[in-house]
């Protein structure tokens, strides 16, 4: 039999406590509700924030350059991370290797380097720092992880096998445990291939295998007939733009924060249960420009591969989903990237002799919803123009450090500090 409370409360009482960003507004109070439901905990804003109003990041430090010395010029940065000193490490994909900054921004050592020794990286995958002081990369091609060690110490190198699928993106996660995670799909007997997250302890044997959930949601698609050769073909799917997906990332604490954006619900897997964290929202209206647009972007790219394709799908939605990615922080909070309305741009890079290049595309506000790891809705931040959503950006406490590029797309790692109301 399921159990069922619900209580409604004001910020004052139930968000007593909580630590709020500098400066923070004046807006109205949270009303939350909290309910059981077997084993899971609903914690659902209603409306107001703890914050009581909308945050911005303001940058402190900044690092990279245009012109100067080697380590300030980045070629194309794939990853960056922090460790609890608060050193920086900036992945380039470019340079393939490492290189380490202390909290000022000022430069310290470069680690690794292009090829296929000990220590150094075929491709770059991606950086996180672990438990212990070590930091370690990703090499996708090479199925293997590069551990660095600090003082000198020789580098490191554990290997899994992946069944042979590479992903766009195989990233890598740390925990506050030592564990290394790494995405290693395999193949399926189907086709295809099943992701699942691989944890190596901290000597590199590997331990656990993790998989994520949700893995039976199909989002709304359209087909596409694939020709193989010899007379063989393949249907496969493309997801109709802007409909509901499936995402997940890891806590520090190793456990699976996820959700399906058909609506506002995040899933948090705690020792006893689930916490689902919940909030009111406004859907964010497509408008017929904007629904075209994706349309007929996503009909040409698959036309480039079967000419005579027709729309054979549900049509673009009205109005986009609540959320459109899912980050944690290095403090257990949990940033919830929204989806924002859009408004056309003319691309100034359009090649009309590129049927993929677009001469309008539809770029929207980043805007993110951030949640302490109880279900506590602290409020919204806004990034400012520049600030990169790929690579993925670091979030702790008050701070967050992110790529940004300028421009002339010049990339720099950026550590910002939250503001409210300003």
């Amino acid at each position: 039999m399921l159990r069922r409370i619900s209580t409604i409360v004001i910020a004052a009482v139930f968000l007593a406590g909580c630590d709020a960003a500098p400066g923070s507004g004046d807006g109205p109070e949270a009303e939350v509700v909290t309910e059981t439901l077997g084993d899971t905990t609903v914690v659902r804003t209603l409306s107001g924030s703890v914050w009581g109003a909308d945050a911005t990041l303001v940058p402190e430090v900044s690092i990279g350059e245009v012109e100067g010395p080697d380590e300030l010029l980045f070629g194309r940065i794939a990853s960056i991370a922090v460790d609890d000193a608060g050193r920086i490490y900036v992945l380039d994909g470019q340079a393939l290797n490492v290189r380490v900054f202390d909290p000022t921004g000022a430069y310290i050592e470069t680690l690794g380097g292009p090829g296929e020794g000990p220590g150094e990286l075929g491709t770059a995958g991606s950086v996180v720092a672990l438990a212990d002081g070590r930091v370690a990369v990703n090499d996708l091609l090479g199925f293997r992880i590069q551990v660095y060690g600090a003082g000198g110490r020789e580098p490191e190198t554990w290997t899994y096998s992946a069944g042979g699928v590479i992903l766009r993106l195989q990233q890598l996660y740390a925990d506050r445990e030592g564990r290394a995670l790494v995405l290693a799909p395999q193949a399926s007997p189907g086709g295809g291939s099943v992701p699942h997250l691989l944890a190596f302890d901290a000597s590199g044997a590997p331990r656990d295998t993790l998989i994520p959930p949700g893995g039976d949601f199909e989002p709304p698609s359209v087909e596409l007939e694939l020709v193989m050769g010899a007379g063989r073909a393949r249907t496969i799917s493309q997801p109709v733009p802007l409909t509901a997906r499936r995402y997940w990332t890891l806590n520090p604490d190793g456990r699976f924060v996820s959700g399906i954006s058909t609506d506002y619900g995040i899933d948090v897997q705690q020792d006893d249960g689930v916490l689902r964290i919940e909030r009111a929202y406004e859907p964010v209206a497509v408008s017929e420009a904007e629904r075209s647009y994706h349309r007929e972007r996503l009909t040409r790219a698959l036309r480039v591969t079967q000419p005579d394709w027709e729309w054979n799908g549900p049509p673009v939605p009205e109005s986009k989903p609540p959320f459109r990615g899912l980050v944690t922080g290095r403090d257990g909070r949990i940033w919830v990237r929204l989806w924002t309305e859009a408004s056309p741009e003319a691309n100034e890079d359009h090649d009309p002799e590129n049927a993929r290049s677009e001469p309008v595309t539809w770029p929207s506000p980043l805007r993110y919803d951030v949640f302490e790891p109880d279900g506590t809705y602290l409020g919204a931040v806004n990034a400012p123009e520049g600030f990169a959503e790929f690579p993925q950006p670091v979030f702790d406490g008050d701070h967050a450090w992110a790529v940004t590029r300028d421009a002339l797309d010049v990339e720099r790692v950026v550590r910002f500090r939250i503001e409210v109301g300003r």
